[in-house]
């Protein structure tokens, strides 16, 4: 079977640091890209960052370059993303997905193949 493992989240103050995880299995993780998208209830679903185990190319979503950082263990099937200088507006529930195909970090993520559970983020005084 197909699993997205996400772990991670919690409640933090703002200007505070998280990691994320994302754990892969079922599926042969270095021919797959993987990546993180957050939605808030009543808004659409955002892309933040996506990671290519194929190549290690990376891209960020405008509003977290600089803060947040992707990064891939293939020897432990997990994709991280390291959140540094959260912003209440990064409160969000986190899901990963994984596609044989990278994408731009302003895809929706509708058509990707496989998605994990949501981990919840709260940045909050």
């Amino acid at each position: 079977d197909v699993q997205l493992q996400a772990s991670g989240g919690g409640l933090v103050q703002p200007g505070g640091s998280l990691r994320l995880s994302c754990v892969a299995s079922g599926f042969t993780f270095n021919e797959y890209a993987i990546g993180w998208f957050r939605r808030v209830p009543g808004k659409e679903r955002e892309g933040v960052s996506m990671i290519s185990n194929r190549d290690g190319s990376r891209n960020y979503a405008d509003s977290v370059k600089g803060r947040f950082t992707i990064s891939s263990d293939n020897a432990k099937n997990t994709v991280y993303l390291q959140m540094n200088s959260l912003k209440p507006e990064d409160t969000a529930v986190y899901y990963c997905a994984a596609d044989p195909t990278v994408w731009s970090p302003y895809y929706s993520g509708e058509h990707l193949k496989y998605w994990g559970q949501g981990t919840q983020v709260t940045v909050s005084s």
